[in-house]
């Protein structure tokens, strides 16, 4: 993350497709700039949501909004690809391939992608090799535990540190509240 004292954009994308386990969605976005409101260096920041989101609508908003960091939360799939919906609602599966393709016409603008979803290890591997901060899980994450790791690390970066700091606060936040994952 830059040094500087700019405005850091977040853009949460929030995708829930028909017939897909039940997801807080809307918990942790609203937990995410709780978060940040209360952080000692909230000015620094912004935060947009995109809910039902299509695979256009990630172009859309990324043009748009044009943020530092992108914060999708979803589902993944254990053979690839990110869940998001089509135009009924219904699951379309967006491979890792075309995810990276995107995030590298925006690798002048984005820092930090976090792929809060299941098995979204293949899809953080492929766009790492456009931005140089990428989170993935790398196994099924439960709802809680995503929402504890997203809270964490959200409370680290409004706090001031980096993102690999933020990580190791994603992570001890599941741990706090006892939920384990490995």
């Amino acid at each position: 993350m830059s040094d500087d004292n700019s405005i850091r954009k977040i853009l949460i994308l929030a995708a829930h497709p028909l017939g897909t386990d039940k997801l807080r969605l809307d918990e942790e976005a609203r937990d995410i700039k709780e978060g940040l409101r209360q952080a000692s260096e909230r000015d620094r920041f912004v935060l947009h949501s995109e809910w039902a989101v299509r695979p256009r609508d990630v172009r859309r908003a990324l043009l748009n909004f044009l943020p530092h960091i992108v914060h999708f939360s979803g589902h993944g799939a254990e053979d690839g690809g990110l869940a998001f919906e089509n135009e009924l609602g219904n699951i379309q599966l967006v491979s890792p391939e075309a995810l990276a393709g995107l995030f590298k016409l925006f690798s002048e603008s984005v820092e930090c992608v976090l792929l809060n979803a299941c098995y979204s290890e293949i899809q953080a591997q492929a766009i790492a090799q456009h931005i140089n901060f990428v989170i993935g899980m790398n196994r099924e994450i439960g709802d809680r535990a995503a929402i504890e790791f997203a809270v964490g690390f959200y409370d680290a970066l409004g706090s001031g540190y980096s993102v690999e700091t933020a990580y190791e606060f994603g992570c001890n936040a599941i741990q706090m509240a006892y939920l384990l994952i490995y």
